[in-house]
């Protein structure tokens, strides 16, 4: 073989051996812990259904599943993280709606969509406004007349710029035409126990994360903010019927992965999740939660990602929300 000719083959010889390798390698996946993480501090929503979702992938793919809480920067430093992990499947991302936000926020140093491998969505869940109970309101037209009588003196807390709290409550406040001011934390379970403690007056945030407080009678819901009720509070009534027409907010939560993750772990891993969030134990905590369990293929998530980083970038816009 003269020179030229082994030029050419030496690197389509590496490229095959490299792709049987990674043929093997997920034939046999997993063979060790998988490291999910989870882009917020523990208590928030990604948190909750990371864990639950975590613990039955484990299950049914023979090794545990680790739960990694790496919070900062609206998700980013999580998010960084695992996107620039090696790309072999024992690294995943749990995403939410604020994937979508961050890229109007934030300067990426990698692409939102071609960055990443989609590997499953995992269910939908509206928020909730809800109020400390000291708050001297019992509907969201209450609440909106007290807040205009007292401009700036009533706050919100959120888990952080960009955070779906933060996102969701400027809508609504842009919406009812109100002034009131927003204190980020850093995380959803700080943000929460901030309007517990009524250091905060108003929490609009996920559905999932602060039904156990509205039960508890620590905190008093005034209207979810999906499009119909929810079946878990079914006597309250959306923002939209409650006196703030058009509003809608949904969280959302997935697992992704880095962008060069083999095709067969994506399609493994979806798989797995699909047949979790099939099961009714699974339809059923997603409900008595009040979300929704959701189940698309990867390429279906990926274009899901897409349109909601196309609708939740007018609200950035429009409220002139900037990254500190």
């Amino acid at each position: 073989m003269n020179i030229r000719a082994l030029r050419t083959a030496v690197p389509a010889l590496a490229a095959l051996a490299l792709s049987s390798g990674v043929a093997v390698a997920a034939e046999n996946y997993p063979e060790r812990p998988i490291r999910l993480i989870v882009p917020f501090p523990p208590g928030g929503s990604n948190d909750i259904v990371g864990r639950v979702i975590g613990q039955q992938l484990g299950d049914r793919l023979g090794k545990p599943v680790v739960i990694d809480n790496r919070g900062g920067a609206g998700g980013m430093i999580g998010t960084d993280t695992a996107i620039h992990s090696q790309p072999d499947g024992y690294t995943l991302l749990i995403i939410s709606a604020a994937y979508a936000y961050n890229p109007w926020l934030y300067k990426l140093n990698y692409d939102p969509i071609k960055s990443i491998a989609a590997v499953a969505q995992l269910g939908t869940g509206p928020n909730v406004l809800a109020i400390h109970p000291s708050v001297a309101a019992s509907s969201v037209k209450e609440l909106v007349a007290l807040a205009k009588a007292r401009p700036g003196q009533l706050n919100y807390a959120s888990a952080g710029i960009g955070s779906f709290q933060h996102m969701s409550s400027e809508m609504f406040r842009i919406m009812a035409g109100i002034n009131v001011l927003h204190v980020p934390f850093k995380g959803g379970g700080p943000a929460m126990l901030a309007v517990i403690s009524g250091q905060s007056q108003i929490s609009i945030g996920s559905l999932l994360q602060t039904l156990p407080f509205l039960r508890n009678g620590k905190l008093k819901a005034l209207a979810t903010g999906g499009a119909k009720r929810s079946p878990a509070l079914p006597e309250v009534p959306t923002v939209a019927e409650a006196g703030v027409p058009g509003y809608e907010a949904n969280n959302w939560w997935g697992i992704v992965g880095p962008g060069a993750m083999p095709p067969a772990v994506v399609k493994r891993v979806n798989a797995e999740v699909a047949a979790i969030l099939a099961a009714p134990e699974t339809q059923k905590w997603f409900i008595g939660e009040g979300g929704e369990a959701v189940s698309r293929t990867p390429e279906e998530f990926r274009k899901w990602i897409q349109s909601e980083m196309a609708k939740w970038g007018k609200v950035v816009k429009q409220a002139g929300i900037k990254a500190e």
